[in-house]
């Protein structure tokens, strides 16, 4: 009979899983209502709609993993938690990436660039939000000790967080990376992406504790964030002289006649690596 109840919790979680994930996909495309997804995807064959439909999926799922971890409570007790706690994870998933269109990517039209010029480098970034903002939510949404209150703060803290790192990668990197992305440059939305999503799983690491204090949970965010911070430029850095050695990362991004998408992936992975290998210290 365990063995029986075990079975029959795990499909009861699985199938609620998949409801909140067709209902996250309901809900987005109420926020994207301009956008015909069967069109773009199918008739259109718009990669660079895909690369973002796709990071917005992966984010999605973050989000609603975040609502579904945790000590199990009872079945109907555990239904009702995820439930609610989906709910809010997947309304703020997509409130991040309104939010995120109009402040990260606030020099031009993210839709223009995805719908009608098919920027694969917007795509990229559109895509690389959604996924940073579903590691931040995971970190909001898991954890015991808080409640709606926490997880909403919580998101609020992290959102405005990731729009910093934005600034900041904007301020150290030697070119305007708006510029560059508006002229669909892959190479550096690739990079850009990777410098997000680093940060977010930073922060997702600070809140995915217990909740004690307002300040023991802030100063955990924090001391993760300005580690991480501080480690964008060094990254930077280290991969012109170790992964890209002889050669310089800007003019591999910027400066040929088609830009160095493989040097914008490796500069990616340097970010997230090193945002990994950070957690794994702490």
């Amino acid at each position: 009979m365990p063995i029986l109840d075990a079975i029959l919790s795990a499909i009861t979680y699985l199938a609620l899983c998949f409801i909140l994930f067709l209902l996250g996909k309901w809900i987005h495309q109420l926020f994207q209502r301009k956008i015909q997804v069967q069109q773009e995807l199918v008739e259109k064959d718009n990669f660079a709609f895909a690369v973002a439909h796709v990071g917005y999926f992966i984010g999605l799922l973050l989000a609603i993993v975040g609502a579904v971890m945790g000590p199990s409570e009872g079945l109907f007790d555990d239904i009702i938690n995820i439930s609610a706690y989906g709910l809010l994870a997947i309304l703020l998933l997509n409130l991040s990436i309104v939010i995120n269109d109009k402040i990260v990517l606030r020099k031009f039209s993210v839709y223009k660039e995805i719908i009608e010029d098919r920027n694969a480098g917007t795509g990229v970034i559109e895509g690389a939000s959604a996924i940073g903002t579903g590691l931040i939510i995971m970190g909001a949404v898991s954890g015991e000790g808080g409640g709606f209150l926490t997880a909403v703060v919580f998101w609020v803290i992290g959102q405005l967080l990731l729009i910093v790192t934005a600034y900041l990668y904007s301020a150290i990197i030697p070119f305007d990376v708006h510029d560059q992305i508006e002229r669909d440059n892959v190479a550096v939305g690739l990079g850009f992406a990777g410098a997000l999503i680093s940060i977010a799983n930073l922060i997702r690491y600070g809140l995915m504790t217990d909740f004690f204090s307002w300040q023991e949970s802030l100063t955990d965010v924090g001391i993760d964030v300005l580690i991480g911070l501080a480690f964008l430029p060094i990254v930077r850095w280290l991969t012109d002289k170790i992964l890209l050695p002889g050669r310089s990362l800007t003019d591999e991004l910027i400066n040929q006649e088609k830009p160095n998408v493989g040097a914008g992936l490796i500069e990616a992975f340097a970010y997230v690596g090193g945002s990994v290998l950070i957690t794994l210290c702490l």
